[in-house]
């Protein structure tokens, strides 16, 4: 049985800290699918004419209507999955962003929740192993950052 490929870019967004006594200086967008309710970082498909950035900066205004900036590629994911009995293979290229503002969330339907979390909390929120790991590769360039 021959293996159908998709491939997927995201966003790991980051925005300085709203809290007061705040445990870091970065809060991190973490959002909830509607349909399996995972834990993960806003994602979305490719189109053919885009490239990984556009496809990131695109699904990431379209799920959660937040605009971003690319700060550094942070890695990739693959997984499999079956969509009506056929084999998936799924890659997904994840960005490490800086929060802009507020966008125009046009495919809000495929997110059933967001939270902004404090980078010592994400781990614990996402839900997949495999995005928990590129969690871990995010949060070591995180540490380093001085954003303006």
């Amino acid at each position: 049985m021959p293996i159908k490929r998709i491939f997927s870019a995201g966003g790991i967004v980051l925005r300085p800290s709203s809290a007061k006594a705040s445990e870091g200086k970065w809060e991190v967008l973490v959002t909830q699918h509607s349909k399996h309710k995972g834990w993960d970082f806003p994602k979305g498909h490719r189109e053919i004419y885009e490239s990984e950035e556009q496809t990131a900066l695109r699904e990431v205004e379209e799920e959660v209507g937040v605009r971003a900036e690319i700060i550094d590629k942070v890695g990739q994911t693959q997984y499999f999955y079956y969509d009506s009995g056929e084999r998936v293979l799924k890659t997904v290229v994840f960005y490490l962003m800086k929060y802009l503002g507020e966008g125009k969330a046009t495919t809000a339907f495929e997110v059933s929740d967001k939270v902004w979390l404090p980078i010592d909390k994400v781990e614990e929120k996402l839900t997949f192993k495999d995005t928990k790991e590129l969690w871990m590769k995010a949060r070591s360039k995180i540490e380093q950052l001085t954003l303006r």
